[in-house]
């Protein structure tokens, strides 16, 4: 390779949410034996699934597969009722890590459907995200994905609410709801966008890098989603060659010039670094930086209980006190780091 520059876009790679899934998972291997199940892929990107197989833990796609009083995590990607009530049904720990964001999207659902609105839903066939919000309410929520199927949908006697698969890219967004809002002009949708503000924020990091590109590298796996809208993205900006990579075993060896880089939402750093790394550029790197992103998901409340637990036994087993025990700063605490230390 003959590459002159790298241009870096941030934000890149974990978002919040993913942050927050990482963590959980992590503490539930460090608290319990193996194995944790987990209701499907935990983030959607091969190294981590693949990291966290290593340590044990069983993936499954039904609950009826984890035996019974296993512990079990239930994804970021949001769980449908039937399968949060099987879960906790079945005698384990249960932690559902679930993004605060796609929780949001279910309550609405459910307000909507219990207002008697018929829901169109933005959302991709076959996506965890996109299943479970459906199962809130199926018998009021319509799945499309393109204008196409906007004007195949019925004309409701109902009002219409609009609501979005959160990691959707934001063009694809705008333009359903456009074609929405023309079927139905009375639509409701809600005060504050569905849309995942990590996924807006990593997009427009590559749209800012993308016109200054001889190719861009987008790093993350073909069945997260938000990932797939970035290579997308990169397409349609005009760049001349568009690479969706697992890691850089993965790079074609042909790249030259000014190579944009950037990663999805539940890719992490290392791989990005790794990409860097071979692809050596000459003139060195060029973070393009166009937000600083601070939000913080805390993980779901009974396993931080459950943590306090267990460091309480042990400082009062090891003949410490109470009030010398430091306080804990989650906050701080990288998911990278947390799992490079397993």
């Amino acid at each position: 390779m003959a590459v002159d520059k790298v241009l870096l876009a941030a934000p890149r790679g974990f978002c919040a949410g993913v942050e927050m899934a990482i963590k959980a998972l992590a503490w539930m291997v460090r608290a319990f034996d193996a194995p944790v199940y987990c209701y499907h892929e935990i983030v959607h990107n091969q190294s981590v699934v693949k990291r966290f197989e290593d340590l044990g833990v069983i993936f499954v796609d039904d609950v009826a597969d984890v035996p019974e009083g296993r512990p079990l995590m239930l994804s970021a990607h949001g769980s449908a009722p039937e399968v949060v009530a099987a879960a906790r049904a079945n005698g384990g720990y249960v932690v559902d890590a679930v993004c605060p964001l796609v929780t949001k999207v279910h309550h609405e659902v459910k307000v909507r459907a219990g207002k008697g609105y018929r829901i169109v839903y933005v959302g991709h066939e076959g996506h965890e995200e996109a299943v479970g919000t459906m199962a809130v309410a199926p018998e009021a929520i319509h799945r499309v994905e393109n204008v196409e199927e906007v004007a195949a949908l019925p004309q409701f006697e109902q009002p219409v609410a609009m609501l979005a698969q959160t990691t959707l890219s934001h063009r694809d967004w705008k333009g359903v709801l456009d074609a929405t809002r023309e079927r139905f002009p009375e639509l409701w949708t809600p005060g504050r966008s569905d849309l995942c503000f990590a996924t807006t924020n990593r997009q427009g990091a590559l749209a800012e890098i993308a016109p200054r590109c001889d190719a861009v590298v987008v790093i993350g796996s073909a069945n997260s989603s938000n990932t797939v809208a970035l290579e997308k993205l990169a397409r349609e900006a005009g760049t001349a060659r568009v690479h969706r990579i697992n890691s850089a075993a993965e790079l074609p060896h042909d790249l030259s010039g000014v190579v944009g880089v950037t990663a999805g939402a539940s890719a992490p750093e290392s791989l990005v670094e790794e990409v860097i790394a071979a692809l050596a550029p000459t003139g060195g790197v060029e973070e393009v930086a166009i937000t600083n992103e601070d939000e913080y998901f805390p993980t779901p409340r009974n396993l931080r209980e459950l943590l306090s637990g267990i460091d309480l036994l042990a400082t009062l087993s090891l003949g410490g006190s109470v009030p010398d025990r430091p306080a804990a700063d989650e906050r701080s605490i990288h998911a990278a780091d947390v799992l490079a230390s397993l």
